[in-house]
């Protein structure tokens, strides 16, 4: 454990570096978090400590890892939960508020996808993606806000894409509503940041890379584009590649980074 002090100017007293990264006693809930990246930071922000909330349409999946952090020690919570639908929402975080008395950190995670040329696109599938992925991101954002604001603390991670930080080769991924989408994350950070940071609450986003996921497995084992060869980490991301990112913004390591979007991707914005 690392001991070096830093002083606590807000706390008026010395504080350890593995303080601020400790979640104990801190409620999170992860949309999504039965299975993938989902899943990945469910596991990382347990072992800071916090106490789990996974809220997924599946709830086979949900119960699964809520039992697996169970048998660690964790205490975990699963319920079903359609994030286009505000009752369901709703449910989610009174249930939570009942279960654990707070809700300090929320991961958007859920997301859908579609991949088609952009004259073939149908309107109904474009709806969905953005249905999901924005609105559903809004509406749970909106609603644990408005705990967090009584609270006078909190901590939103969004979790936005590589793809929404402009445009992707076609040759690459033909997957114009997605990427439109976590365009919309990423700004939707930015301006939730700039509104909620006076009520100390912290919204950042994490922008993944190409990892081996339901929506991205498809593509890496069909595509002919070199992926590898335009990653100069030379690599997918793996299972644990999220995690120090996640506990990082999760943490009170991240009370002065607001709006921020953390990308993390093996290098490959990083090209010029």
């Amino acid at each position: 454990m690392l001991k070096k002090l830093f002083y606590n100017e807000r706390a008026g007293k010395l504080t350890t570096l593995a303080d601020i990264f400790d979640l104990t006693n801190k409620t999170a809930i992860i949309t999504g978090g039965g299975s993938g990246l989902g899943k990945q930071m469910a596991l990382a922000l347990a072992e800071a400590g916090a106490n789990i909330v996974i809220a997924s349409r599946k709830l086979s999946v949900c119960k699964e890892v809520c039992e697996h952090l169970q048998s660690l020690g964790t205490k975990a919570l699963a319920i079903e939960c359609d994030i286009t639908n505000k009752n369901d929402i709703e449910t989610v975080v009174k249930e939570t508020m009942n279960q654990f008395g707070s809700i300090d950190i929320l991961v958007n995670n859920s997301g859908t996808s579609w991949s088609g040329p952009l004259t073939e696109i149908p309107e109904d599938k474009w709806e969905k993606v953005m249905k999901v992925n924005v609105t559903g991101t809004f509406l749970f954002s909106q609603a644990v806000a408005e705990i967090m604001m009584k609270q006078k603390s909190g901590k939103i991670i969004n979790i936005a894409s590589v793809s929404g930080l402009g445009g992707t080769n076609p040759d690459l991924m033909e997957t114009l509503p997605y990427n439109t989408s976590k365009g919309a994350i990423i700004t939707m950070t930015k301006d939730l940041g700039v509104k909620l940071a006076r009520y100390g609450i912290q919204v950042n986003a994490i922008a993944p890379g190409f990892f081996p996921t339901k929506i991205t497995k498809k593509l890496l084992e069909e595509s002919d584009y070199d992926i590898l060869g335009k990653t100069p980490a030379n690599r997918f991301g793996n299972e644990v590649d999220l995690k120090g990112a996640a506990v990082l913004l999760a943490s009170k390591a991240s009370d002065y980074i607001v709006g921020h979007v953390l990308i993390v991707d093996g290098g490959i914005t990083a090209l010029i």
